[in-house]
């Protein structure tokens, strides 16, 4: 099973203090209309353990699942054959939220950037470039941010998907009844 260190620390300690987070590859395997366009039949996240055995807390943003974000806890499974650990089920949200951007003109990056960061969002983008998987923290006013990144969406420069959105997000948008 693959693992890593990271140093992710905890407030107040001081770095000789903090021992590095282990973290964990975590396979989600993909439905197939999703693995034929991410050409993989899974996609691995980096988790961290909690204190309940089998149950990790994502670490990173998703490219391609669905319905997952950071900070949320999942379950998972030793699959021996596969020699990983697997995706079982959903535990509870973390509150952050996942959202996607395809980008359909090269010169709109840098604005898409500069959104981003002004709301102080973090993002990871594929090999290719066009693609770009950003968390939503949940203090980030998400509302203005959505509508900055439709705007564009509109001119036709990016597309957009929210893969997951955090429950205080749906209510916000007044998707009380919607699971995202």
């Amino acid at each position: 099973m693959n693992s890593e260190t990271s140093s992710i620390s905890s407030g107040g300690a001081s770095a000789s203090e903090v021992k590095p987070e282990r973290l964990y590859k975590v396979a989600f395997d993909l439905p197939d209309e999703t693995a034929d366009w991410a050409r993989a039949s899974s996609e691995r996240l980096w988790a961290g353990k909690t204190s309940v055995q089998m149950e990790v807390q994502v670490r990173n943003t998703p490219f391609y699942v669905k319905g997952v974000a950071f900070g949320d806890i999942v379950r998972v499974r030793a699959d021996h054959e596969r020699r990983e650990l697997v995706f079982e089920e959903f535990v509870s949200e973390g509150g952050h939220s996942t959202v996607r951007v395809v980008i359909r003109d090269d010169n709109v990056r840098s604005i898409v950037d500069d959104i981003l960061r002004s709301f102080e969002c973090s993002w990871e983008v594929d090999a290719t470039g066009y693609l770009w998987a950003i968390d939503v923290p949940p203090e980030v006013d998400y509302v203005p941010m959505r509508a900055a990144l439709l705007r564009i969406v509109n001119e036709g420069r990016i597309g957009m998907e929210e893969g997951v959105l955090a429950r205080i997000r749906r209510d916000e948008l007044g998707l009380l009844g919607f699971d995202c």
